[in-house]
Order: C-alpha cells, then structure tokens, then sequence
C-alpha cells in the first residue's frame, strides 16, 4: 500500500483531498476522541505565550491550529492538500491558512515562536529536511512538538494495538470513508523514523532538550525540543 518514494508527495495529496470530508470524523471513531487529549497536552507542552507565532505543519483539517490559536497564538496551519484547508477554513477560527510544503516553508529565517506537527511526520517524503525547516523558521530557543503514533512497550498492550491498529482500521476505512487511504494509515508508520533516528535528526537539524513522552499506554508519542542558538546547534 505504500506508494514509490518518486510518488509519495502526489499520492498522499491525492489521498488526503478525498479523505478531508470523512477525516475528523475517523479521528474520533479510530481514537475514541481519545485524540482530542493529546492534542491539547501537545499545544500545553509548548507553553505558548500570548500572541506568539506558531506554524502547524501538514495541519489536516487544523485541529492543533484551532487549538493554538485558542490558547492565544497567531497560529498558521499549512498542508499541501486543498481539500484539508477547505475542512479548515469551514470552521471559522481566527487561523490563516496556507498551502504549502512542510520541506520548503514560505516563512522568514526565525521568525515563530512554536512548530507543531501532529501524526504527519511519515506521510512526509523526507522527515530530515522537515525538521531543518522547523529549526529555520523558529526563533532560538523557539520550540517544537511533534505528536505521533507509537509502538507500545508492553507486550499485551502492543499485541492487541497492533491487532486493532491493523485490522479494525482498515476495516472502519473501508465502510465509513476510503479503503486504500485506512488501509495505507497503519503501514505508513514503516516510514517513522525510531526514537533513536528521529532523536539524532532533531540534534543534526539544531535541536536541544529533546524528550519523548508516552502517551495511552504507549500508543502515541509527543516528542518535544528546543531550537539551540546557533553556538549550541547546526543546521542539517
């Protein structure tokens, strides 16, 4: 189900344009509005202050914007896909909303405060260049949140993740919304860099304080870091 690397960009704009109608909706089934959680723990995590400048890359139908921007930041919720921004527009938050790539932002050299990325991240067609674009655009000790799936440590946990993560959601996928993107989701994550990569990324693109935190039981992740000053980092 996972498209050629030549392909990946086109095909996941494709993928995400007929899914943006039915894709909150899946949210909250697939999660059991579990989801809702962890993003308000990811946007706290930032500890935003008012009036700060916060970009959400790859922000779907702008559920991390939205909660930004409530929380008092000028948040700005990019995605390469139209039909995502449509979702988001429609709901009326005081956002801006603009198409683009997370791999070139149309954003000055330090100029926000905060970088979000929610469950994004493998739909990317290079994670590397995403995240020295992040570190670009913040501000020194600017930060960034990234919420993500995850593996669970524990063994019964991880069996009966696995089994639903796999089965049941291509299977609600198929009768609710799109069979092929529900059936792409859970093999996507074989793009997902491991702690230890995605750790060593962060540090190459300029990124200090790095930590990881579990959330559920282990079945996302936010990883959280700081943009070093330029003596204490480098750029990727």
């Amino acid at each position: 189900m996972l498209p050629a690397a030549e392909h990946k960009r086109a095909a996941v704009e494709a993928m995400f344009d007929r899914i943006a109608h039915r894709y909150d909706l899946m949210n909250r089934l697939m999660t059991f509005g579990i989801d809702r959680a962890w993003r308000r723990a990811t946007i706290a995590a930032l500890e935003l202050r008012s009036n700060a400048r916060l970009v959400d890359l790859a922000c779907g139908t702008g559920d991390l914007t939205v909660e930004a921007a409530g929380a008092g930041a000028r948040a700005i919720g990019l995605d390469v896909s139209a039909g995502m921004l449509r979702e988001a527009r429609g709901r009326g938050a005081p956002c801006e909303w603009v198409r683009g790539d997370a791999l070139s932002l149309p954003l000055r050299e330090a100029s926000c405060d905060a970088v979000v990325c929610g469950f994004a991240l493998r739909n990317l067609t290079d994670v590397a260049a995403a995240l020295a674009e992040a570190a670009r655009v913040l501000k020194p000790d600017g930060r960034l949140a990234l919420l993500e799936v995850d593996t669970p440590a524990n063994s019964l946990v991880r069996l009966g993740h696995r089994l639903y993560f796999h089965r049941v959601v291509p299977l609600l996928g198929r009768l609710l919304a799109d069979r092929d993107a529900y059936s792409y989701l859970p093999e996507s994550v074989a793009y997902l860099p491991v702690e230890s990569a995605l750790a060593a990324m962060l540090s190459r693109a300029g990124f200090r304080a790095i930590e990881k935190r579990r959330l559920s039981a282990g079945v996302a992740q936010l990883v959280t870091a700081r943009r070093a000053h330029d003596e204490g980092g480098s750029r990727a």
